[in-house]
């Protein structure tokens, strides 16, 4: 523990620093500039979704996740609104956001156990990684599967 704070104040902070932490990283996603997230190239098996519909199981769970980015009037990804080619390609890059976004809510809310005496510092790094994994996991599957849809229209 990295002070010798009270346990009643311990659980104050993790009570409300963790849900602050989601609610303000996703705000600040939000609000950085969509050029940040927007690039051309994509990584090697790019096109390949095996492996999240059979190692995850992405497609029957994914319809269970919360899109948050309309809460803080960002960019809704939790259906396909257009094919147009612009709408697509506006869809990948938030995808990139979103996947930020809860990248960061892992390294902040890990940051939160410095406070923590054992095991509550296992307890939060756990969850820090089950409630934010499903979601990168659910980004980059539906990345892939917009990747392809331009590729397939050869229009990007």
């Amino acid at each position: 523990m990295l002070a010798d704070i009270p346990l009643i104040w311990i659980a104050l902070i993790n009570t409300l620093g963790i849900p602050l932490t989601h609610l303000a990283i996703a705000w600040v996603s939000t609000q950085l500039p969509r050029t940040w997230f927007a690039k051309k190239q994509t990584y090697a098996g790019a096109n390949n979704t095996e492996i999240y519909e059979k190692l995850f199981f992405v497609r029957s769970w994914k319809h269970l996740l919360p899109d948050g980015a309309p809460w803080f009037k960002g960019f809704a990804k939790s259906s396909l609104e257009s094919t147009d080619p612009d709408y697509l390609r506006t869809f990948i890059t938030e995808t990139r956001r979103g996947e930020f976004s809860h990248w960061m809510q892992i390294v902040a809310i890990c940051c939160l156990t410095i406070i923590n005496p054992w095991p509550a510092k296992l307890i939060i790094t756990v969850y820090a990684l089950l409630s934010n994994m499903p979601c990168i996991i659910n980004l980059r599957y539906t990345r892939i599967r917009m990747l392809r849809v331009l590729t397939k229209e050869k229009i990007t």
